[in-house]
C-alpha cells in the first residue's frame, strides 16, 4: 500500500492537514484545520497498519475505532474530546480536540522535574478522567506521561484511549498480547492477570513518580528487564516527591488489593497538592530498608515537601464559608458558623476580606452540620482549572451555554428579573423575596425551606472550585449521610475555572428531612469568585432542578454587559 497523505492534504472533504505534532509506534498526530467549522483540531493517523499483514491491519483498525468509541463514552473535562472518525487511504482516522500545550513527558524533560504540588494537581485531573472512564466501563490501560497533556490555559487532559478495554466488548487483542508502555504496566498485567481500575491507578503512580523524580521507576536496559522490574522490584526511594511521595508509593503497591481506592487516592492527592502530608497514605506504604546503593547516595538537598504557602496560592481546596457568629440568625439555613477552611471566602457581596480563620474550626462546622439547620447552605468555594462538565440528567450545561449570551435572556412566565443591591442580576420565581442574614444573600418563598443563595468573593484565596469542593466532601462525608450526585469541573460564562456540585443529605434542623442542593461556582476574568447555590427538600426536587437552570441562564455578575 502506498502512503501519499501529507501536509496540505484535505481529508473527508474538510480537514486540511498541517504539520505533524506527535508520533509513536501506532500512529502520527497532525495539527489540522477543520474548514467546515473553522477551528483547529488534532487528527490521528494510524500508520502502524501500513506495514503489517492484512490480518494484523484489521485488528489495528478495529482498535482505532474502539479508541474513538471509548473516548466518546466519557464525559469529563480532563478527557480529550473526540469529534469525528472517518476512513481515508483505506484506514480510520480520528479527529480530536486540539490541545495547545506539551505532554507531561515533554514538560518534565524541559523543566528537569515537576514540583510535587503541581504534580499532585496534575494527578488529580488524570484521576478524575480515570474515574469517569471507569464509571462507564472503560479502562485506559496506557496511562503514562506522554498521554497526559498540559494545556497552556492550565487544563490537564488524558488522551489516547487506543488500547482501552470497554466492558461488554469482545476483546480485539489476541491471547497473550501485551498492550501498553512496558514500564507503566501494572504487575498484574505483566503476569497475565485481567486489568481492572486498580491497574490504571498503578500506572498513574508510575506516571507521577516519573514527573517528580525525572526518571521512570522501572525502566531498565531492555524490555525484558523492565518487565521483571515491574513485577519484582520496588521503585527506587523517592527523593524529590515531598508530600506526594507516600501517595505514589501507595499507588505502586504490587498487589492491586493493597492499593488505595480512587476516592482515597483523590483525597490523598488533594492534601499533597496543598503541601500537607497525606497521613492516610502511610497505611498503604510497606516498611523497607534502603538498598546499599541508596544508602551510599546522598539525598539531593531538602525535598520540597512542606513548601511555604505562597502569597498567591497555587491550586488548593476550600470548604464551607462561614463566619464566627455575631447575632442569632433569622433562619437556620442562613446562620453563620466558624469557617473550617483556612482562607475565608465570603458568601456575600464583595467586601474587604478580614483575618484568616484556620482549619481548626472544621470541628465547629461539622457540629453545625450534625446539629441541623443546613450548614450545607453556608458553603464557600474557590478555585478551578478545567472545562465542560459531565452528564447527570441535569448538569446545567444548556443553562451555562445560554448564560454566556451577550443579551439578557427573556423572562419566563412566572419569573422576575432582579437586580440585587450588590450589583448582580438573576432570575427568581415570582413570590421569592430577598433575605439578608449576616452576610448571606438568599431569595426564598418560604423562609428558607427552598432558597437560592449567592456568594461573591472579590479576593479569593484559592483558584480552583473543584478541589475546594473535594476538600469539603472530605470533611463532611464521614460525619453525615451526605451523598454526592455530581461533582465536575465545567465551563460557566466562558470561564474554565468552574465547578458544578449536586448532593443530598438529611437535614436535622428546622426543615428536617432529606434535602438536596446544587451549586455552580466559577472565577470571573477579574478574579472575583461567584457561586450560585440552590437547595430544597428531595421531594419535589425535579421542579427545583429545572428552576436552577433558569436561575443560571439569567445570572449576570455586577458590571456585566447585556
Amino acid at each position: 500500500m502506498e502512503h501519499r497523505t501529507g501536509a496540505g492534504a484535505v481529508l473527508a472533504g474538510r480537514y486540511r492537514l498541517g504539520e505533524p505534532i506527535g508520533s509513536g509506534g501506532m500512529g502520527k498526530v497532525w495539527r489540522a484545520h477543520d474548514e467546515l467549522l473553522s477551528r483547529t483540531v488534532a487528527v490521528k493517523e494510524l500508520t502502524a497498519g501500513l506495514y503489517v499483514a492484512e490480518a494484523d491491519r484489521a485488528v489495528l483498525h478495529a482498535r482505532t475505532k474502539k479508541e474513538a468509541r471509548a473516548a466518546a463514552r466519557i464525559a469529563h473535562p480532563a478527557v480529550v474530546t473526540v469529534h469525528d472518525v472517518f476512513e481515508h487511504d483505506d484506514r480510520p482516522w480520528i479527529v480530536m480536540e486540539y490541545i495547545d500545550g506539551p505532554s507531561l513527558a515533554e514538560a518534565a524533560k524541559a523543566a528537569g522535574r515537576i514540583e510535587p504540588r503541581e504534580a499532585a494537581r496534575i494527578g488529580l485531573h488524570v484521576l478524575g478522567a480515570l474515574r469517569a472512564a471507569h464509571a462507564v466501563g472503560v479502562l485506559h490501560r496506557d496511562v503514562k506521561p506522554g498521554n497526559v497533556l498540559l494545556a497552556k490555559d492550565g487544563r490537564v487532559l488524558l488522551t489516547d484511549f487506543g488500547i482501552a478495554a470497554i466492558e461488554g466488548d469482545t476483546s480485539i487483542t489476541r491471547t497473550g498480547e501485551l498492550v501498553g508502555s512496558i514500564d507503566y504496566l501494572a504487575p498484574e498485567r505483566v503476569t497475565g492477570g485481567a486489568p481492572d481500575p486498580a491497574s490504571d491507578l498503578w500506572s498513574l503512580g508510575a506516571t507521577l513518580y516519573t514527573a517528580v523524580e525525572a526518571r521512570s521507576p522501572f525502566r531498565r536496559t531492555s524490555p525484558i528487564s523492565s518487565l521483571q522490574a515491574v513485577v519484582n522490584d520496588e521503585p527506587p526511594a523517592l527523593r524529590q516527591a515531598g508530600a506526594l511521595g507516600a501517595v505514589i508509593t501507595a499507588l505502586l503497591r504490587k498487589d492491586p488489593a493493597q492499593r488505595p481506592s480512587a476516592a482515597e487516592a483523590e483525597r490523598m492527592l488533594l492534601q499533597a497538592m496543598e503541601g500537607r502530608e497525606p497521613k492516610s497514605a502511610h497505611a498503604y506504604v510497606p516498611t523497607r530498608g534502603l538498598t546499599p546503593e541508596e544508602l551510599a547516595t546522598p539525598a539531593p538537598g531538602p525535598a520540597p515537601a512542606a513548601e511555604p504557602e505562597p502569597a498567591a496560592p497555587a491550586a488548593a481546596p476550600a470548604g464551607f464559608r462561614t463566619e464566627a457568629p455575631t447575632a442569632p440568625s433569622a433562619h437556620p439555613e442562613t446562620r453563620t458558623t466558624p469557617d473550617p477552611h483556612p482562607h475565608p471566602h465570603p458568601h456575600s457581596a464583595p467586601r474587604p476580606t478580614g483575618g484568616r480563620i484556620r482549619r481548626a474550626a472544621v470541628v465547629a462546622v461539622v457540629a453545625a452540620l450534625l446539629g441541623g439547620a443546613g450548614a450545607f447552605g453556608i458553603l464557600k468555594y474557590t478555585e478551578s482549572q478545567d472545562g465542560a462538565d459531565g452528564k447527570d440528567g441535569g448538569s446545567g450545561q444548556s443553562a451555562q451555554a445560554q448564560s454566556q449570551s451577550q443579551s439578557p435572556v427573556p423572562v419566563p412566565n412566572g419569573w422576575q428579573r432582579v437586580k440585587d443591591p450588590t450589583g448582580f442580576t438573576l432570575l427568581v420565581p415570582d413570590g421569592w423575596t430577598r433575605q439578608m442574614n449576616g452576610d448571606q444573600i438568599d431569595y426564598t418563598p418560604d423562609n428558607g425551606k427552598h432558597f437560592i443563595r449567592i456568594a461573591v468573593d472579590a479576593s479569593p484565596d484559592y483558584v480552583n472550585p473543584y478541589t475546594h469542593l473535594l476538600d469539603l466532601e472530605q470533611q463532611v462525608r464521614v460525619r453525615t449521610d451526605y451523598k454526592r450526585q455530581l461533582l465536575n469541573q465545567n465551563t460557566f460564562r466562558g470561564s474554565t475555572r468552574a465547578a458544578l456540585w449536586d448532593f443530598t443529605w438529611t437535614e436535622k434542623g428546622t426543615h428536617a428531612g432529606p434535602r438536596r442542593a446544587i451549586e455552580q461556582m466559577y472565577i470571573a476574568p477579574n478574579e472575583t469568585e461567584y457561586a450560585v447555590y440552590m437547595s430544597g427538600p428531595v421531594e419535589g426536587w425535579a421542579k427545583l432542578r429545572q428552576q436552577f437552570d433558569v436561575v443560571l441562564t439569567g445570572w449576570e455578575p455586577p458590571g456585566a454587559k447585556g
